[in-house]
């Protein structure tokens, strides 16, 4: 199957996600990388178009989607991996020219830029795909089917929580990541929006379930810090389902942390992304059972999200190439794979849940709505 063609917007030289989408993308062979406008600096992007062996270098990402819209073999989609403040314009400018996006996490730095991608999303025949990688996970989509299809009956309770402790210590400057995650003009929120938004969405995929109140409180740890790097969360789903998120980066002794329980009156679930491969599953009065990715126990929509066999280490990248690998599906109308497929909405959804957290922690803990705008 010949590949589809992708362009990339920011991830030049020294950029960490950049990289990672570039190899997840080409990791089953759907995706061929063919043009960028891989820096805002000119020469930056040149260089980087250069070490990557891109033919089409722009220095410009409005001049890039006007440029591969007009043309015969222009991109099928793009990938947009830059910080959150400057999601918006590519993301519209893409939209406008009816090139399919594929963009990172979470959907802007502010509401106000969200809304833009709305309209600009909901005015295009091209699809929005935001890559929360965790849930093309084999394991969470295992986790997934098993409450859909009643395993863990009625649900009683959700635990997430996502811990780091790579900001422990005030930001060195000379830390590209670090320094525009620690800056509120360009991230829009600290650690809510880096990982707790990657927590709050993998417990809705998993339960399919929406708070409709949360109570929080946001801490910046280290002194003269601007932005949160410590959240504890409350969270009120319906049907009297409670929840609770914690979302820490200065959580020492933590690397990639993230966490989630779920449990109903019939069983639980429990998943660790640093051991992304087991799932534990406990049916009331039962030993508890640890199903393994790739195992026959495992349903067909998580062996369809295995690469290699049982055993294996198979994690963060696979998730990113499996969101990769599903979106070319839904472009090339192969297969549906929009329920399974982050998108618009739950962009929209992320931003709600930054803005109740924010507005909740600023009222000393005051319940607040959890509403898309």
């Amino acid at each position: 199957m010949t590949p589809l063609k992708l362009g990339m917007v920011g991830g030049g030289k020294g950029a960490f996600i950049g990289a990672v989408h570039r190899i997840a993308a080409r990791l089953d062979g759907q995706w061929q990388l063919v043009a960028g406008a891989l820096s805002s600096d000119p020469q930056r992007a040149a260089a980087s178009a250069q070490e990557l062996g891109l033919d089409r270098s722009y220095a410009d990402f409005r001049q890039m989607a006007q440029a591969e819209a007009a043309r015969d073999d222009g991109i099928d989609a793009v990938a947009i991996v830059t910080p959150n403040h400057m999601h918006a314009d590519p993301a519209i400018a893409f939209l406008e020219a009816g090139i399919h996006v594929i963009c990172d996490k979470p959907l802007s730095a502010t509401a106000e830029d969200a809304a833009r991608i709305k309209a600009a999303a909901e005015a295009s025949s091209a699809h929005f795909i935001l890559t929360h990688n965790y849930t093309g996970y084999p394991m969470i989509r295992q986790a997934r089917e098993m409450v859909q299809v009643g395993e863990l009956g009625k649900l009683r309770l959700v635990q997430v929580e996502y811990a780091q402790d790579w900001l422990t210590e005030p930001a060195d400057a000379d830390n590209k990541q670090a320094d525009w995650r620690t800056d509120p003009a360009r991230s829009g929120a600290g650690a809510i929006g880096d990982i707790g938004t990657h927590a709050f969405n993998l417990a809705h995929f998993v339960t399919g379930e929406v708070p409709s109140h949360l109570a929080a409180d946001l801490s910046s740890m280290v002194p003269g810090r601007q932005v949160d790097d410590n959240a504890h969360i409350l969270l009120r789903y319906g049907n009297g389902v409670r929840g609770m998120l914690w979302a820490s980066q200065v959580a020492v002794g933590n690397e990639n942390g993230l966490r989630l329980r779920v449990y109903g009156d019939k069983g639980g679930l429990e998943w660790s992304q640093e051991h992304p491969n087991h799932l534990y599953f406990s049916r009331f009065g039962e030993p508890t059972q640890v199903l393994t990715r790739g195992s026959a126990a495992t349903s067909e929509t998580a062996r369809a999200a295995t690469r290699i066999p049982p055993g294996h280490p198979e994690g963060y990248l696979e998730g990113f190439a499996t969101i990769y690998k599903d979106a070319a599906a839904l472009i090339r109308k192969d297969q549906d794979r929009q329920d399974l497929l982050p998108e618009l909405s739950d962009g929209l959804l992320g931003m709600a849940f930054i803005s109740a957290a924010l507005k909740s922690s600023d009222s000393d803990g005051v319940w607040q709505p959890v509403s898309i705008q």
